[in-house]
């Protein structure tokens, strides 16, 4: 049936897409059913390619493939060329994009059933709405797949930017909701800073290496690492710390980063399918595969390295201390999810590239099994999402309990479960690490772990155990979601428990990703590890800190949100802790900062433009100014135009007066 990988890769990218844009341009003549079919269809044979790429690539050992589909254009001998690189990280990005967005097609099926509930009264946007999310997300799914299938840096930016345009129309997919509006605005803008130093880095790709194909940037990379660039004069600073941290600033807002993270708890006023489309396995993740792509220009330079080991270690801490303070379901799994692309990011400033990797894939099982269970909670109880209006949900919803407590298991990284063996691995290697800044990165890690557990099972023990504390007409209708919702959940649950196992060995500790990662000898810290089997992995965790310390934080919402659930409210009323609790509930000032020096200062620049420029300069001086200067002229000239002949004789005198004064003067 298929010629060549060529093809199969042809086949996965255009599927996803054939299904949007049925489902998009004929979704009032196919209807619901006939959209939500073509879209599932296209994804499901994307997701079954994807699996075959995986076989060819990583079981039968097939070489990786590196090919162009079309040349758009060449100007000046560079060639600008949509074309794909097949290997092991390629392919494992295309099975976990493909089976993520598969289960949450599904899963939408239930969940937006009912959408047109959620717009007003004879709104011109309800009638096709279901079919136009359908189209969506089959449309980011297509924007996924070929950034990750990407061989150069202009198809990269290409699927960069395609994913970035449909999470805003997803992010603000109740157009009519002011909420959702200003969401997905400030996801846009937010992501444009990011993209702007993106596409600087891209720039200076071009510019100095003369190509914009990875392979042949790659291969000259190490001929320019002693390179520098005058960027204002009287500093020189080395080209491939510049070009790696201009790129690491567009992950900064993919993959929302301190400080371009603000954008990420707010989109969380989309449907919760694109909240776990978004938060698991697609567009955050987009910057960590990024720079694991761009491991060979990474690891000369320690300075960009150290930028991003930082980066991340702050994003971990500080936004997993968010999640405590939060009420609604959602946010809380939106800041762990911020949390945990540190991690990731932790990872790939240590050079343990492969780790943050494998954190990316287990994350994107786990992560998208959270989400969907809290969306099958909202379902449940008619869209609430506040916390403190649930409790006791165990006996009604036994399935999205057990799932929810394996992806909390598996997010807080309890040994045995597919996030232990990732989390626990970026903890070993960045305790191994010698990158300036590994020493406050370990202490961030760690204390992550602590924070971690207590948020998620503070959240585990608020919506499914304790006192009911929702009201009697929804306590009345609570019942299992149906199995549209349901078999998605038991799916995901499934590689959050085993994925660990099979793959630990040769992912993180083995030569899986040796065609796709580079890492330089003195930068390899997961080969210092003293274990390298899953079995060794758990036999070593029960006498190290971060198992101590997940077991702790458990212990600790038990305690509090089970024994003595009059202690929280007393806690926080404790002045430091008021404190500290009023600075987490302000998101450390950060949307504060940017509404008055951003927001305000916009405004007031874009006045102060308009009154000088527009209203002083432009309609004052120029227009207005030079008919007032019209008009004085004019009425000067009119006493000349009297009709006396004398009046006349008298004005040609003073002007051949002039012209001879004129040519004297010459």
């Amino acid at each position: 049936m298929f010629d060549s990988i060529q093809d199969i890769s042809l086949y996965i990218v255009l599927a996803p897409l054939i299904g949007a844009i049925i489902a998009g341009l004929f979704g009032g003549v196919i209807g619901r059913a006939g959209a939500h079919t073509v879209t599932i269809i296209g994804v499901a044979i994307a997701f079954a390619l994807s699996l075959l790429v995986f076989k060819y690539i990583v079981f039968d050992g097939m070489e990786p493939q590196n090919f162009s589909v079309y040349t758009w254009l060449i100007s000046e001998g560079i060639r600008f060329e949509i074309g794909f690189l097949i290997d092991e990280l390629t392919a494992m990005m295309m099975v976990v994009v493909t089976f993520v967005s598969l289960m949450v097609h599904i899963y939408t099926v239930g969940y937006m059933s009912h959408d047109e509930e959620n717009w007003p009264s004879g709104s011109l946007a309800a009638p096709n709405s279901y079919q136009r999310f359908f189209s969506y997300i089959s449309l980011f799914t297509f924007s996924m797949l070929m950034l990750v299938m990407a061989n150069n840096f202009l198809q990269l930016f290409f699927g960069w930017e395609a994913v970035g345009l449909v999470s805003y129309l997803l992010i603000g997919f109740w157009s009519s909701r002011e909420s959702a509006v200003f969401a997905n605005l400030k996801a846009f803008l937010v992501n444009r800073v990011g993209d702007f130093g993106f596409l600087l880095g891209i720039g200076a790709v071009l510019m100095y290496f003369n190509t914009l194909d990875y392979a042949s940037v790659f291969n000259a990379v190490e001929l320019h690492k002693d390179m520098t660039i005058s960027i204002w004069p009287g500093s020189e600073w080395n080209i491939i710390t510049v070009i790696g941290i201009l790129l690491f600033i567009g992950a900064m807002g993919k993959s929302a980063q301190v400080p371009l993270h603000v954008w990420l708890p707010d989109s969380m006023e989309g449907p919760t399918p694109i909240s776990a489309l978004i938060h698991a396995a697609t567009m955050v993740t987009a910057g960590i595969f990024m720079v694991a792509r761009m491991s060979p220009i990474y690891e000369l330079s320690e300075v960009a390295l150290s930028f991003v080991l930082i980066i991340g270690a702050i994003t971990a801490l500080f936004m997993g201390l968010l999640g405590l303070v939060q009420h609604d379901i959602k946010r809380v799994v939106a800041y762990s999810t911020l949390s945990q692309l540190g991690y990731m990011t932790v990872a790939l400033g240590a050079s343990a590239y492969a780790a943050g990797v494998f954190h990316l894939m287990t994350h994107a099982f786990f992560k998208a099994l959270l989400f969907l269970a809290a969306g099958s909670v909202i379902i449940a109880l008619h869209h609430k999402q506040d916390m403190r209006e649930m409790g006791g949900l165990r006996k009604y919803m036994p399935i999205t309990w057990i799932t929810s407590l394996i992806g909390s298991l598996a997010l807080i990284g309890a040994p045995g479960f597919s996030g232990f063996f990732s989390k626990d691995s970026i903890i070993e290697a960045v305790g191994h690490s010698t990158i300036p800044g590994a020493g406050f990165a370990y202490f961030a890690v760690l204390a992550g772990v602590f924070i971690t557990a207590l948020y998620s099972f503070r959240m585990y023990f608020l919506v499914f155990h304790g006192k009911e504390r929702m009201d009697a007409h929804t306590r009345s209708h609570l019942h299992e979601s149906p199995a549209v919702v349901t078999v998605p959940l038991i799916l995901l649950a499934i590689p959050s428990v085993i994925i660990g196992w099979i793959y630990v060995d040769s992912m993180v500790f083995g030569d899986f990703f040796a065609n796709a990662i580079t890492v330089l000898p003195e930068h390899d810290v997961l080969s210092q590890v003293g274990f390298t089997t899953a079995f060794g992995m758990i036999l070593h965790s029960l006498v190290t800190a971060p198992f101590w310390l997940a077991l702790a934080g458990v212990g600790v919402a038990w305690y509090l949100y089970m024994l003595r659930t009059d202690l929280p409210a007393k806690i926080v009323q404790l002045p430091v802790i008021r404190t500290l609790y009023a600075l987490l509930q302000r998101n450390y000032g950060f949307d504060a900062f940017n509404n008055l020096v951003f927001g305000r200062g916009s405004r007031g620049l874009g006045t102060g433009l308009w009154k000088a420029g527009d209203v002083t300069i432009i309609d004052g001086l120029l227009v207005n100014g030079s008919a007032r200067l019209v008009g004085l002229i004019s009425s000067l000239l009119r006493h000349v135009q009297s009709g006396y002949l004398y009046h006349y004789a008298f004005a040609m005198i003073i002007g051949l007066l002039a012209l001879f004064g004129l040519f004297v003067v010459a």
